[in-house]
């Protein structure tokens, strides 16, 4: 991350400009382009800087090898009252998850839950991103997702991989601000591993096993030779848990989606499960809101380990330091703009500056 200081903060509007613009040139229809651009700068001002803008590059480079397909909508496979399949082919992640939320939501508010499971999506950036609409409108939003064109994952015993990192997320309204939960079912990310890897550095903890299955904080085993993989969560003592979790995204995504692993692979993309839960067709939402809110009243009031910092939920680091950068300016991380430049000087795009104050 950047020094932080004023010359080097950027406008979060000029960096969705400058994003929307790129894709736009690149030949994605100015309403897709536009979501994609909102959702990557909305990772990075939530402090998910391995799936906001960093993943541009790369979305530019799948669009321009015909990776990322650009014009017209999903398919419906399947449509029951409260159920829905949709065939994703290959269109902008974020794109066709904000519509299955829509969907789910209109599904929801007449059956009390909708889903829709989306099969060949395109990667669909941070799902912390998405939680926060879920719980403005006062649902409950589950949303995991996995790639079955890649595995970087170990199962709990195993040296090879067969997982993504997996991740499982929900967004819940507390009567205060919105719960948003976004982990992943192993120790840690594939962008993470990947950045350290490229600057030299190493993981806070042994999150890896070498090809060897020995333990390791160091990425370079995920690229030497034998390959190593990333642990599943819970890592070498509990990763049995990790485990579990995992495959139950993949009945989720794969499994539900009826696309998976069992299928050729087709390039980087994603199978994702989305799930909207409506209180009112339950308890109601203000008996919701009072349970959560008491349950997050608890929380905080646990007596911390540490007294210089206090119990927090789950995303409420993320909304408070988006709240801060929208008014401040994003702080990039180091590597992301110099990963656009070349973009940039293709498609005749000026580089974002910092805004004089």
């Amino acid at each position: 991350m950047q020094q932080d200081n004023a010359a080097h903060r950027l406008s979060a509007a000029g960096l969705a400009e400058f994003a929307r613009t790129l894709l736009e040139r690149a030949g994605m229809p100015g309403d897709k382009a536009q979501v994609v651009a909102t959702v990557l700068v909305e990772g990075d001002l939530m402090g998910h800087t391995t799936h906001g803008l960093q993943l541009l590059a790369p979305y530019l480079a799948d669009i321009e090898k015909g990776g990322m397909v650009l014009e017209g909508g999903p398919e419906i496979v399947s449509s029951r009252p409260a159920a829905q399949l949709w065939d994703g082919r290959r269109l902008p992640g974020p794109w066709l998850v904000l519509r299955a939320l829509e969907e789910a939501a209109r599904l929801a508010c007449d059956e009390g839950t909708g889903t829709v499971v989306i099969r060949r999506s395109h990667h669909i950036a941070s799902l912390a991103s998405y939680h926060q609409r879920a719980a403005e409108q006062g649902l409950v939003l589950l949303l995991t997702c996995s790639d079955p064109n890649a595995a970087s994952v170990a199962p709990f015993g195993g040296l090879d991989p067969v997982f993504t990192p997996n991740p499982v997320s929900a967004g819940f309204p507390s009567g205060d601000s919105p719960v948003s939960i976004d982990i992943s079912t192993s120790t840690t990310t594939n962008g993470l591993t990947g950045r350290l890897h490229k600057e030299g550095g190493k993981l806070p903890a042994p999150w890896l096993i070498d090809g060897h299955g020995k333990a390791s904080d160091d990425p370079a085993v995920l690229f030497n030779e034998p390959k190593g993989t990333i642990l599943p969560l819970g890592g070498l003592d509990s990763g049995h848990k990790g485990f579990g979790l995992s495959l139950l995204v993949e009945a989720l995504t794969g499994g539900l989606a009826g696309h998976g692993r069992a299928d050729p692979r087709e390039g980087w993309g994603a199978t994702v499960f989305l799930q909207v839960i409506d209180p009112a067709a339950f308890a109601g939402l203000e008996a919701f809101e009072r349970q959560m809110g008491e349950v997050a009243r608890q929380c905080r009031a646990s007596k911390p380990v540490d007294a210089t910092r206090p119990v927090r939920l789950p995303g409420e680091r993320g909304y408070r330091l988006a709240a801060d950068q929208q008014d401040r300016g994003v702080l990039l991380h180091d590597s992301i703009l110099p990963a656009l430049r070349p973009w940039a000087e293709k498609y005749g795009v000026a580089l974002p500056q910092p805004e004089s104050n």
